[in-house]
């Protein structure tokens, strides 16, 4: 099969810096892939651009068969699920969750701008329920803890069946146990073959939920590896990326990192 994703020497330049250079990447149908690099490395610039929201420099994206430049990106970034901190930004503290997440069928901010069945409020609920949240369903967005509104922000995602998923940092701010439901949830959509190929975007290793099965480590906006997970997150590349002597560890399909001791 087609890959879903494909970049070929992808940069970008701002006020004549060079935030992303050289960068070639695909996705297949299937994978699952994290998106490592330390703040400023050009992660989420990365996503932006993968997921149509912008233009590169220089450099070609194809993204599920189509060529961005030559195609109706609207169309294609229907297509598309994001959860990032920017779309949280653009929902309405007032608006009910079940409402909220019903909008995202058709990918809208609002549920007036279409009209929505009993059946398309019970699909809803449904997904809310799947990530943990059902009970949610009836309170506003803006009354719901940081956790609360990222699982919400995932169940407004799947709600639509993208055909590939983007998660920008979305264990950003959490705290310890919110931080653990909410890899744990990954992990079961990671297991789930219905669930689209997935990007998921961090710096911490430890947010890597099991089943993950690939990883790009990125740093001063050029990827320093990428491939299967269990050849690139090693102590020397994760070294490489983050600038500084560090041990990798992987236990029960978790990873952890922590920078190594001299004598």
């Amino acid at each position: 099969m087609d890959d879903v994703l494909a970049l070929a020497g992808v940069g970008l330049r701002r006020d004549g810096r060079r935030i992303l250079d050289g960068v070639d990447w695909r996705v297949a149908p299937g994978e699952r892939w994290v998106v490592l690099g330390p703040n400023g490395s050009g992660k989420s610039t990365l996503l932006r651009i993968a997921s149509l929201w912008l233009h590169p420099s220089e450099g070609s994206v194809r993204v599920l068969g189509e060529q961005l430049g030559r195609c109706d990106v609207r169309r294609v970034r229907a297509r598309i699920g994001v959860s990032s901190a920017a779309m949280a930004d653009q929902l309405r503290p007032a608006l009910q969750v079940d409402d909220l997440v019903m909008a995202g069928l058709r990918g809208d901010l609002e549920t007036w701008w279409h009209d929505y069945t009993d059946a398309d409020r019970a699909v809803a609920v449904a997904t809310l329920e799947r990530v943990g949240v059902g009970h949610l369903a009836t309170r506003t967005f803006g009354t719901l803890s940081s956790g609360e509104r990222q699982r919400v922000q995932l169940a407004r995602v799947l709600v639509a069946r993208p055909e590939l998923l983007f998660l920008d940092e979305p264990a950003s701010g959490l705290d310890l146990g919110a931080r653990e439901d909410l890899v744990g949830r990954l992990a079961g959509l990671a297991a789930d073959p219905s669930v689209a190929p997935t990007v998921l975007v961090t710096h911490h290793v430890e947010e890597i939920p099991a089943g993950f099965t690939h990883a790009l480590l990125l740093r001063d906006g050029r990827i320093v590896a990428a491939g299967p997970i269990g050849e690139t997150i090693t102590s020397e590349l994760l070294g490489e990326t983050f600038g500084l002597r560090v041990l990798v560890d992987h236990d029960g399909g978790r990873w952890r990192a922590r920078a190594a001791t001299t004598a």
